[in-house]
């Protein structure tokens, strides 16, 4: 049974705390160059990005910017490819995989920059990220990733055998690791605010509560019709991903939000923080739950994210499977309270990455499927400069596709309720059997 203590908030992410509240909504203009819909990371890079080429700017969001995934996520700050080259040679061609691999390392030092160019005070850590292998035959094809990493791109990826894993974190589950030692951490609610701010110094409007409930055309422009009125636009991105509106029919037939839920501990000693994760790093594991933690930017607490249900449950529920997958892994934690828990939609696609492209003129960045926090950035800005013509705009990740599947029409993915019991029942008890 969980505790929690006695200021705990359901639904209310632990990041929220450090937010200025408040926002002001400008008015919507009638028209501009180019018109960003959604407000997230993808979209407030786009915009700055087009503006610095000197296009007219508006962004609109359905709610306040920031409320989705962007202000929710674990705040894991990397940037390597999901799928192993021989998985994305396979799907694309040897000459996308290669390009997907080398783009790597120019997207996490893009995101890098825009935070230090920008001035953001997101509380960036250079602390690594490992990924713990939860079976045998997960660290024998990390042994290979990592080899294929360090052959195909510049990122640095380091094998930490079992023996060693105890100078990581203080658990018997995992068979070892890879260690992306450029990877690191931020606020993720601190880091969407100083994207905002850097929106506001450069004069772009943005509108919320403003959601695009019609889109058509009219000549060469767009016309946009939102519940402030309606705007013309040469140009459009759309960057809304896990939150993408059924007015959008091509792109949620594609793309659909998949929950993922976060619980955050009390605070605890910095000596038992200590003890359990020693390396202080970003933490992941391969098994298909999916679990990802890390110790807040204080370090007082933990927070620990994951699968615990690949549609919306309750939020007690989802606290109860995560704090028992949590003490799977640190049994010492058993009868530590938590004071959050929270989620927030990825945007997943059926390839499990993301693409850039434009469908009938409409341009956009999406499917990023987990890995938000840095190709959501990089790829908007990618988008944004494809949308004004700019050479900045190629990208690897416009040589792939996002395709459908009959399972999914499009509108509420009602798919996810088998594959959530295929997966608690089936794939879950395997994992656990082999990690024996």
């Amino acid at each position: 049974m969980i505790c929690w203590t006695d200021e705990a908030e359901a639904g209310f992410p632990y990041w929220w705390h450090a937010l200025d509240t408040g926002f002001h909504s400008d008015d919507l203009p009638d028209r501009c160059d180019l018109l960003v819909i959604g407000g997230g990371y993808c979209g407030l890079s786009s915009a700055i990005a087009a503006h610095d080429c000197g296009a007219r700017v508006v962004v609109v969001d359905a709610q306040t910017p920031g409320h989705g995934a962007s202000t929710r996520n674990g705040g894991m700050f990397g940037a390597h490819p999901r799928l192993s080259w021989d998985v994305l040679h396979k799907r694309f061609g040897a000459e996308v995989a290669d390009a997907i691999f080398t783009e790597a390392h120019p997207a996490l030092n893009w995101a890098q920059g825009l935070i230090r160019d920008e001035k953001i005070a997101c509380d960036y850590q250079s602390t690594g990220r490992i990924q713990l292998s939860w079976t045998r035959s997960h660290f024998d094809a990390q042994r290979k990733l990592a080899e294929t990493v360090r052959a195909k791109s510049e990122v640095r990826a380091e094998v930490v055998e079992r023996a060693e894993l105890n100078k990581e974190i203080a658990t018997e589950q995992y068979f070892g690791g890879v260690v992306f030692p450029e990877h690191g951490a931020i606020q993720p609610a601190k880091f969407h605010q100083g994207l905002l701010e850097a929106v506001r110094r450069r004069g772009i409007f943005v509108c919320s509560e403003a959601e695009v409930q019609s889109l058509g055309r009219d000549g060469t422009a767009f016309v946009a019709h939102t519940p402030k009125g309606q705007i013309r636009a040469q140009k459009v991105v759309l960057a809304t991903n896990g939150y993408t509106s059924a007015n959008f029919r091509w792109h949620v037939r594609r793309v659909f939000p998949l929950p993922s839920f976060l619980i955050a501990t009390e605070e605890l000693p910095a000596e038992l923080i200590n003890r359990l994760a020693p390396g202080r790093r970003m933490m992941v594991e391969t098994r298909a739950r999916h679990s990802y933690f890390r110790i807040s930017p204080d370090g007082r607490r933990i927070i620990y994210g994951g699968r615990a249900s690949m549609r919306p449950i309750p939020l007690a529920l989802a606290a109860s499977r995560l704090h028992d997958t949590m003490c799977s892994v640190w049994p010492e934690l058993h009868q530590v309270r938590l004071s959050h828990v929270w989620w927030g939609n990825t945007g997943y696609s059926f390839a499990h990455m993301p693409h850039v492209g434009a469908d009938r003129g409409l341009h956009f960045a999406m499917g990023f499927s987990g890995s938000g926090t840095v190709m959501a950035p990089y790829l908007g800005a990618k988008a944004a400069w494809a949308a004004v013509g700019d050479a900045r705009g190629e990208t690897a990740y416009s040589q792939t596709h996002l395709p459908r599947h009959w399972l999914h029409p499009g509108g509420t993915p009602h798919f996810l309720k088998a594959a959530d019991l295929w997966y608690r029942h089936w794939v879950d008890r395997v994992e656990n059997i082999r990690s024996r």
